[in-house]
């Protein structure tokens, strides 16, 4: 996450865009949102992932002597603008939702309220670095919800799009739930768990099964997972396994885990009556993996059919988010500072509805049932207004203004969302640990009521707007002249 790497990591009209406002106006101060329009794996909820790195970016951000010389070599840009980037720093102050925490459409994920020159530079970085990291998050909550308890474990690298994809992918797997990585970089960057057991490779490269097996225990006797289906699953794989457990058990020698892994075949069939040999030969606490192309929906199939796996590991489905490869996030003008220091609302209008922004200087307010905890909505509403939870609150779909729902005062809480994190250019906000994080997103998926979390068809968890700010929206929008 270097300066040099980064700070040209960039479309160009992000800087063609900068000349332009300082060949022509003011570096007035802005507000731009990044928010999403749908949830990616038609999923009920999305998770929020990536920022860290964000705040690396935006620490780091300076163009060196070599950026400048490349620009200039464009042939595009002045002297005066290159001078200007010669001495480039964020000034600005960043809004965030945490990472961990669940998030929903057309919210604000971050806010940037900064001279427009250093609004517009930061766009792009943001958007790959958000968007990439909450898809995947999204997908793993997804995958370890179908698994029902059991570990799952990321697998996904040698089929990521790139290095970058792989590493900050499994970051992202591990806060929505995964319990362990492939990635070895990512475990030591990280400070996450690496699994692995081995490849058909291994077992290949013996005279036969069982030695591969055997050589297999003797060097990783504390954690000895077997690959089973390298020639036949049932009438080698498992057997030969059993033989060197027994043989482990006989020399006194007890795994912190061990088991077999299945990379292949009917994995429900296969799975059940394995199960019943490791059983039937006194190792009732082996594991049994599986791996082959799983992902939320196969897990979710394989549990309703009985399967005996208490393990799952999930690669190219989950590093890649396969059925929907892009979070679809956007970064959109909401509002402009004025000579007397007030934020003025701007709005964006589209034909298609569901691409007219929500304008001005917003902040987000999570609701809760007081009684259980779980989500309520979330509202989204000014800065400058306040919520007395003892007060009945009314809210209202924006969509559909006439479904209301009231809530009596002292039976939901809220919790202000958007959390700062640069003031004027200065970071204020500690990162937290990606174990932590992943704690933390556990958390907040145990606010979701199940019927939101469910894979098909979810209940939709509603973001409304303030009665305000759908008054200035609808304002706005009447005010164009055709």
């Amino acid at each position: 996450m270097s300066a040099q790497n980064l700070t040209l990591l960039t479309d160009l009209y992000e800087l063609t865009m900068m000349q332009g406002y300082f060949e022509t106006q003011e570096n007035e101060t802005v507000i731009f949102d990044m928010f999403f329009r749908e949830n990616p794996n038609k999923s009920g909820y999305s998770i929020m992932a990536g920022l860290d790195q964000v705040i690396e970016y935006i620490k780091n951000l300076n163009f060196s002597y070599e950026d400048v010389d490349y620009l200039r070599g464009l042939g595009i840009f002045s002297e005066d603008f290159l001078h200007y980037l010669s001495g480039f720093h964020f000034s600005g102050d960043i809004y965030a939702i945490p990472e961990g925490t669940v998030i929903f459409p057309r919210e604000p994920l971050i806010k940037v309220v900064a001279p427009i020159m250093e609004a517009q530079l930061v766009e792009t970085a943001i958007l790959t670095i958000i968007n990439h990291q909450c898809l995947i998050a999204t997908k793993a909550a997804r995958v370890v919800h179908a698994a029902k308890g059991d570990g799952v474990m990321e697998f996904g690298l040698r089929r990521a799009q790139g290095p970058d994809a792989g590493l900050y992918g499994a970051r992202a797997a591990i806060i929505g739930g995964c319990v362990g990585t492939s990635n070895v970089l990512a475990g030591e960057m990280f400070n996450v768990p690496v699994l692995g057991t081995h490849a058909h490779s291994w077992i290949m490269s013996f005279k036969d099964e069982y030695t591969a097996f055997k050589e297999y225990a003797r060097l990783y006797p504390d954690a000895c997972t077997l690959l089973v289906d390298t020639y036949d699953t049932l009438k080698s794989g498992v057997p030969n396994a059993i033989r060197v457990f027994r043989e482990m058990r006989d020399a006194g020698i007890h795994p912190k885990s061990y088991g077999i892994r299945l990379d292949s075949g009917d994995l429900a069939y296969l799975s059940k009556k394995a199960r019943k040999m490791l059983d039937e030969a006194g190792f009732t606490d082996a594991v049994i993996a599986a791996s082959n192309d799983l992902d939320e929906f196969l897990i979710n199939d394989l549990k309703i059919q009985g399967a005996a796996i208490t393990s799952w590991g999930v690669g190219t489905n989950l590093i890649t988010s396969k059925d929907c490869p892009s979070f679809g996030g956007v970064y959109k003008l909401a509002a402009i500072q004025n000579e007397k220091g007030e934020f003025v609302p701007k709005i964006k209008i589209s034909e298609n509805v569901e691409k007219i922004t929500n304008p001005g200087n917003k902040t987000i307010y999570r609701i809760y049932d007081k009684e259980t905890g779980k989500m309520r909505a979330d509202l989204i509403c000014f800065v400058d207004e306040k919520y007395n939870t003892d007060e009945d609150l009314l809210l209202f779909d924006p969509n559909a203004t006439w479904k209301k729902t009231r809530l009596a005062g002292g039976t939901y809480t809220m919790k202000e969302i958007l959390k700062p994190v640069f003031i004027r250019g200065e970071c204020k906000y500690n990162s937290p640990s990606v174990q932590e994080i992943a704690e933390f997103c556990r958390q907040e998926k145990d606010t979701l009521w199940d019927e939101t979390k469910r894979l098909f068809n979810p209940h939709k968890v509603y973001v409304d707007l303030s009665q305000k700010l759908y008054d200035t929206k609808t304002e706005l929008l009447n005010s164009v002249n055709i």
